[in-house]
């Protein structure tokens, strides 16, 4: 195999790789968001909760 053609392997597995941690993290930024607004929507609950007691 010449210089060239490990290059061009390099290359192709390299971007499979970051292909494939491309997809890994879109899939932790989906659930990351999905938690911020889980986490929002406790807040709020608890927001009015406070709200409703103190009046």
């Amino acid at each position: 195999m010449s210089l060239v053609d490990e290059n061009r392997v390099d290359l192709s597995a390299t971007f499979e790789g970051l292909t494939a941690e491309a997809a890994e993290l879109r899939i932790r930024v989906t659930e990351l968001r999905q938690e911020l607004a889980d986490l929002g929507e406790r807040m709020n609950v608890i927001s009015t909760a406070l709200r409703s007691t103190r009046s």
